[in-house]
């Protein structure tokens, strides 16, 4: 005798229970097979945001040189005492639609001074990649300048456009460094060579990689085993060298 589930008013049979158990482990085994593709999906949506910023961020920088005579941000200005002052980040809050938020910053003091607290505690989203482990509260950033003797932008002074002698194409202006490297938004700290050789211990927010934003606004994703050399090569305005795009 079988057991069944019921039987409608026409008398249909109902299901049995073994059907009944047939069917929820088919639905067992559909969602373990679907749960995958959907943290994939969500990595991929994750990273694909994550590209929009770094080109939000390289358009701001390309914003600002049109405005300032053809010349990039310094990574950070300075104060009277030679100190790091504010960053390349607030600078360029104007050239991607902050403008409220560049206003209520007093430049005249470093970021960290009292006086810029609420600018601190505010929240960027084009500063924050949504792999972050909380992307919606964080005040602090992994989009970090390279700061190679020879990078993009120079701590201290603006770097005219003609100095970059090695191709925008070919020239790094910015990584997305470990969750490990991240600093406040406001801060004047960015990656140097330490950080950008150190991409495959970081704790990075995308498997195998990061995204990186170069002069001409295209972003790459770079494999966290780029070679050393290539790094160096790809974060200098001036090196002459010629870079295979396949050996990162």
């Amino acid at each position: 005798m079988r057991a069944t589930i019921g039987r409608d008013s026409a008398g249909r049979r109902g299901l049995t229970l073994i059907e009944v158990v047939v069917i929820l482990g088919i639905v067992v085994v559909l969602i373990a097979l679907l749960l995958p593709l959907s943290r994939g999906s969500r990595e991929a949506a994750r990273r694909a945001q994550c590209v929009n910023n770094l080109r939000l961020l390289a358009l701001g920088l390309w914003n600002y040189q049109e405005a300032h005579a053809k010349a990039l941000p310094p990574a950070w200005t300075l104060d009277a005492a030679e100190r790091p002052s504010h960053d390349w980040r607030t600078l360029i809050l104007p050239h991607i639609d902050e403008r409220s938020l560049y206003h209520s910053i007093n430049l005249a003091v470093p970021w960290d001074d009292p006086a810029n607290r609420t600018a601190r505690d505010s929240r960027v989203l084009a500063f924050v990649c949504p792999g972050s482990p909380a992307p919606r509260t964080t005040t602090s950033t992994t989009y970090l300048a390279t700061l190679e003797p020879s990078g993009c932008l120079v701590p201290g002074r603006p770097r005219p456009l003609d100095e970059v002698t090695d191709g925008m194409t070919n020239t790094l202006v910015a990584i997305e460094a470990g969750e490990d490297r991240a600093v406040p938004w406001v801060a004047p700290r960015d990656a140097d060579e330490a950080v950008l050789l150190g991409l495959a211990t970081a704790k990075l927010h995308h498997p195998r990689g990061t995204n990186a934003a170069f002069l001409d606004g295209h972003v790459w994703f770079l494999r966290a085993d780029t070679p050393p050399r290539i790094l160096r090569a790809l974060a200098t305005v001036d090196g002459g060298e010629t870079i295979d795009p396949n050996s990162y």
